[in-house]
Order: structure tokens, then sequence, then C-alpha cells
């Protein structure tokens, strides 16, 4: 081969072989560039990659981004990063490579890659990148192709089923469903502190927070789509299979040795080791396709997906005609009727039943308007309606403002959960599509005034996106849990730690309080699934509690106090935390509320010691304080023991049970009987008679009157709170006097 000649190459082999490195690099290497990738967030990836400089030096204004939704491209570039799909054919450039060509024999996207295979060449160079299974294929349709196959770097290795609790950190689990992503991701948030969620159907914007979380060590495993096997370049150490199978649109089958390996490929990077597994309920794989993952040896592609891309556009009916020729070269077989998930030629049947179309550029605008793909995943008649709509709006001159104006504000809301989100951003990703063929959009007669509705589209689906990333990491990470989990990856054991204020702390995080003798736990204790996390706070707040209960013991009498406000429940407060209520037993005698008994707020893991012991010196307190504050009473109480007339004994007997002060014509009758010296011995007791009032003065003080109107709310079991005169001088309307 002369030095001018084009060179056409494959390069083959299992994944994590730096294939898609290799074929970007070369790219570079030439004057000009076409690379055609998978998916849609693989083509932004490197994109971003490549503008950063990672595959050499290229100035960004030289490279484009071209997918379905997405089109970034400068006045003159010179390479092109695209979707397959998306791929400029028609433009002549130096090299041309194919990502992920095995997908030619995709029931779906097949053609695609087969038509590039085909047809699409550099000037200069021409590679395809893929599976080892496409070398015998590509050797009989392209006879001049090198093909070149490499090894992978580092080694896949088979590890036995596990529960989802038992997978090691950087692990991806693997599902074929949105719901089993959810479900999965659910699980593991409890078991590990939270996972990032890759699918296919997520903006680039939402994978790639997702994807950061993980790659920055925030959390250590993924939950993802088969999406993940086709080139989305993570730090991933073990993949773990959910599912055996999954829905290729037509019917739920077991996945293929090959299809397995592509994902299982993903664990290890570079020359790092990876492992792969299936979860114990998984359906069961045999040993000899695990042997063949391992070693990747499968049987070769028999046949591609085809379709003729010389189309006959005299009429519609010759249009459809066309699109159902089948091959006429071995090994190819007649493309399935969809496109990127839209059924573009089941769309034209349908226009076909109610119209024919003859003109060619009309009939050219109907195909690539049925093109567009079904990112809504709606009915097929639903999206049959929705491209003959926009046909219908390009034959009158376009689609008008208020029409992608309506379509875009029911999309640009963020509330609802994550599948309303979900399906939102599926319904914005249309909006864009169509946003990028400025030729379907009706032209304004004010240029300058014209909308431009792909960085409206744009806009609405960032914000979407954010809003689903947000909540994603609401219901599938606790921030907590993750952190707990590093740290005791990191060090075996969790810092604890007990502020002056009570408050206990795990690693940095505060889990709970200790108020008086009760540990009152946060709402993310209660959702922690760390047993070891729970059992390391059950034994700080053990501590905590045990030196707050010998404090107790040992305080002073003027570490305690009573509420400072009336209430149906009195406690009694070692430095303002409340430590016990104060109670009055039923049926007890007149003046039991001189000495009220207490039940202590404490949790049950004080102990029955301490408990004891806390109760002792309360009990303590509160009969010093009673003893202190009512004197005159207590006092009073002891009278029995004195040598006193009947009438004396009647009337403190009733001074007793009125708490210190009684109305005097409640009395008048005993007050007669008392001779002059009786009533000199209840004045040395501290007992006034007054004009209206019986009385005891040194119970107006306002620490005695607070505590009795407190003892007589407990001893009363009453709501309805006695008003207590103010401190100092004190006046009264006389109309309010009771006389």
């Amino acid at each position: 081969m002369s030095y001018n000649t084009p060179r056409t190459r494959a390069v083959l082999g299992s994944t994590n072989t730096g294939k898609t490195h290799l074929a970007c690099t070369r790219m570079l290497g030439h004057q000009s560039g076409i690379i055609g990738l998978p998916l849609r967030l693989l083509a932004r990836e490197i994109y971003d990659r490549t503008i950063a400089g990672h595959f050499g030096r290229v100035h960004p204004a030289d490279v484009a981004l071209i997918t379905g939704e997405e089109r970034i491209i400068p006045p003159n570039p010179r390479y092109y990063i695209c979707t397959s799909e998306s791929m400029p054919t028609q433009k002549k450039v130096a090299f041309v490579a194919l990502d992920e060509c095995q997908l030619a024999s995709d029931r779906e996207r097949g053609h695609i890659f087969t038509d590039r295979i085909l047809y699409m060449r550099g000037t200069a160079e021409t590679l395809f990148l893929g599976a080892a299974t496409m070398a015998p294929l590509l050797k009989h349709l392209l006879p001049d192709i090198e093909i070149e196959t490499r090894q992978r770097f580092s080694q896949l290795t088979y590890t036995p089923p596990r529960k989802l609790s038992r997978l090691p950190p950087r692990s991806a689990i693997i599902a074929f469903s949105a719901n089993d992503v959810y479900a999965i991701a659910d699980i593991m948030r409890r078991h590990h502190g939270g996972v990032g969620v890759v699918m296919g159907s997520l903006s680039p914007r939402t994978r790639n927070a997702q994807v950061a979380m993980y790659q920055s060590g925030e959390v250590d495993y993924l939950v993802a789509t088969d999406a993940i096997g086709m080139g989305l370049n993570m730090d991933i150490d073990h993949i773990a299979f959910a599912r055996t199978r999954k829905f290729d649109g037509k019917q739920s089958r077991p996945l293929t040795a090959a299809e397995l390996a592509q994902i299982a490929g993903r664990a290890g990077r570079h020359k790092t080791n990876g492992t792969f597994s299936f979860l114990a309920d998984a359906d069961p794989i045999d040993a000899e396709t695990i042997l063949r993952i391992e070693t990747h040896d499968f049987e070769p592609v028999k046949n591609l997906m085809w379709r003729t891309r010389n189309l006959d556009f005299t009429s519609l009916a010759a249009l459809i005609t066309s699109l159902e020729q089948p091959p006429t070269k071995p090994y190819l077989t007649r493309a399935l009727t969809r496109t990127q998930g839209g059924d573009d030629l089941q769309a034209l049947k349908r226009i076909s039943r109610d119209r024919d179309i003859t003109d060619e550029t009309s009939l050219r605008q109907l195909w690539q308007i049925a093109q567009l793909p079904d990112y809504r995943k709606t009915t097929q008649g639903a999206h049959s309606d929705l491209i003959q709509q926009i046909f219908t709006f390009c034959e009158t001159g376009g689609i008008p403002d208020s029409w992608m104006s309506e379509q875009i504000k029911h999309c640009d809301r963020r509330d609802g959960d994550i599948d309303a989100l979900a399906t939102r951003l599926a319904h914005i990703r249309t909006c864009t599509y169509i946003a990028h063929h400025t030729d379907w959009i009706k032209n304004t007669p004010h240029p300058n005034l014209a909308t431009d509705w792909q960085e409206v589209s744009q806009a609405v689906e960032a914000r979407l996106s954010d809003n689903l990333h947000a909540q994603l990491m609401g219901k599938f990470v606790d921030r907590k849990n993750a952190t707990l989990l590093r740290h005791l990856a990191e060090h075996n054991e969790f810092d604890t730690h007990i502020s002056d204020t009570g408050d206990i702390s795990l690693s940095g995080q505060m889990l709970g309080t200790l108020k008086g003798l009760r540990i009152i736990r946060t709402p993310a204790l209660a959702a922690l699934t760390i047993a070891a996390a729970r059992i390391a706070f059950d034994k700080a707040a053990q501590k905590a509690l045990t030196q707050k209960a010998h404090a107790i013991i040992q305080a002073p009498n003027k570490s305690f106090s009573l509420s400072s406000t009336l209430s149906s429940g009195e406690h009694l407060l070692y430095e303002q935390d409340k430590c016990a209520t104060l109670y009055i037993p039923p049926h007890s005698h007149n003046h039991a509320y001189l000495t009220p008994q207490l039940r202590l707020l404490a949790d049950a893991e004080l102990g029955t010691t301490l408990t004891q012991k806390i109760t002792s010196r309360l009990t303590q307190w509160i009969n010093d304080y009673s003893t202190t504050h009512l004197a005159p009473l207590h006092q009073i109480a002891k009278a029995d023991n004195l040598n006193l007339t009947s009438a004396s004994r009647g009337l403190i007997f009733r001074l007793l049970e009125q708490y210190g002060n009684l109305p005097r014509r409640e009395v008048q009758s005993i007050i007669a009987k008392l001779d002059p010296k009786e009533r000199r011995t209840l004045r040395t007791f501290g007992i006034r008679i007054g004009y209206y009032n019986i009385y005891m003065p040194d119970l107006l003080k306002a620490h005695a009157a607070f505590f009795l109107a407190q003892t007589y709310i407990l001893k009363a079991s009453t709501s309805n709170l006695p008003q207590l005169p103010n401190a100092g001088i004190t006046s009264a309307e006389r109309s309010t006097l009771d006389t």
C-alpha cells in the first residue's frame, strides 16, 4: 500500500483496551476528522475531553459536537464528534472512526452502523472500533481491511454471587429498567449510605453530576443500566448484575455472553484488575458463559442489520417500498422498522393511509421528520401523530412559535417526583431535537426578534437536569451514612465526641443531644443503617448519661430550680434541663403538697442504681426547697404535737387545707371561740387574723406564693391557673374583690 492510499482498518478487542483513546488521538493527527459514538452521553464526554486536551493539543474552535439534541458547531470546525446517527455523511474529511461497530447487528439501530461501515470513509484513514466478534464479517465485507486485535490490559475475574449489602466499595450494580434501578438504589442507600444513578435516559448534565459524586468518593456505588457498557469511563472495580435478562423492544431475552462481557469489562481501568458477579437472586449463569466472559471468547457476529440508502422519493408509496427493499448481499438482514427509539417506517405508513405525496422536496422533508426519535416512549400512534403534525406545519411555512412555546412551557416545571422530572426531560429532548432543525421552524418577519428555541429548550433541560440530580441525591444519598462508612473504612472505628452542650457526634456527624437525662436522637440517627455506627452512638450516649447522672448527684442546691412558668405539669430543673416532674398522690392528706413527689425523666439506659441515687438527691432538694419557702406551713403542720385547744387545731387544719389563706367568714365560728391567749399563740406561728382573711404574711412573698400556686395546680389537677399578684405594692379594683 502506497503512502497516499486511503487506509481502512479495525481495532477490535474487549473493553478497557484503549480503542476509543486511540481513535481520538489518531483523529487529531489528521487535518480533519469525524468520529461516531454509540451514545449521546459518550459523545459529550469525548467532546469535553477533546477540548480539554486529553488526546492532544487542539483549539476548541476546531471541534464540533453533533447529537440529536445537542449541537456545538463553530464556524469552521475541523473535527466532528457525533452520535452515529448524526455523523455528517456527505462531508469529506481525512479521518473517519466508528466506535462499537458490533452494534451493526442491533435490531433497532444496527442499519445505521452498517451504513457507516459500508459507505463512510476518510480520505486518508478509516478506523472501526469494536468487539473481536466483528472480525470475520468485516473481513468479508471489506476484503482490504487491516484488522488489529487488542488484549485487555488487566484481568477480569468472576467472583461468587453476593447480596447487595455485601458488595465491595467501587461497585456498579447493573439493572435493565428504571424501576429496578430505583429499587436497588433505595436498598443501597440504606446499606451503604448512597449511590449514583446512571441511565441512558438521563441528560448529560444529570449524568455528569451523578458520576462526579462517584468519582469524587462522595458515594462508593453506582446503579446503572447497560448504557454503562458503551465506553463511559469511571473508576469501577466490580460489576454486579442484578438481572441477566433485558427487554430488547420486542421481548424479554437473556443477555448473550458478549453483551455481559461488554458491561462486565467496565470493571478495572488500564492495568487495574476488575471483578464481576451476579446478585444472589439473579438468574443463574452457567460456568461456560462465565469462562467466555473471563477469556473474551465469543461466537462471531453472523448478520448485520441493513437498510438501503438509495431511497425513491418519487412518491410516498415508492419511498415506503424502497425502505422495505431486502438486501442483495449475504450476511445482511433487512432492518426492523425502528430507528433510535422511533418507528419511522410505520409513521410513513400511517400517513400514507390518508394521503399520497409526490413532491420530492416534501417527501425528503417528511423522511427527515419521520426519523425524529421517540424519546417520550409513547404509543406508536401518538408518535406518528406528532410526526404528521410537524410535517403539516412545515407544509404551511414551518412550526409556529406559539406551538414551540406551548410544548416547552409544558416541560418547564420543577415540581413532582423523579419519574415526573424524567418524563419532562424526555419531552424536552424532543423539543430540543426539533429546535436544532431550524428549517422546520417558521421564519419570523423580524429575524432580530426571533426566539432561539435551541437556547430556550437547553435552558429548560439544564433546570430539569439540576432538579433531577437534586431529587436523585435526596432519595438515594444519605450523606451522614456515607460519611460514617468512609470514616469506618479508613479508621476501623468511629470518633465520638460529647460537647459541653450535650451534643453527641460520630466522626463529625451530630446524631443526638443529651437533654436532662434523656437522649434526643436526630432523624438522621433513626435512618442510620450502619450497625457499627449505632453501637458506637449507644456507647457514647451511655457515657454521656452516666456523666450527667454523677454531676446531678454531686451538684449543690443552687444547680436546681423549678419551672419558671405556671402550668399543669411542673418540672424540676437541673441547669435549666428538665429532670423530673412533680406530682401530689391522689387521696393524700390535706398538706401532702408540702412534700411533693417526683417522677424522674430519664432513659432506661440510666440503670437502676443511678436512677435511685438521682431520685434521692432530687427528693432531698425539693424537700429542702419546700421547707425553706413554706416554713410557716411546715411549722403549723407539726402543731398537733403541741398542747393546743380544739379551736386552734381546727383553724390550723383549715389553713393547711387552704394553702395558708382562707376567708374569715368561712371560719368565723372557730375564731369566736379563741381567747386572747390562743390568738397570741397562733400569732407566734405566723398566723394573722385579718378583717377579711386568715393568712400568713411570709407566704405572700414571691417564691412562696409561686411555689404554693405550683403545688395547688398539682394537687387540684386543674388547668385553671391561679392569678398571682405582681411583685411590690399591689392594687386591685374594689369591684373585683370578694367581700
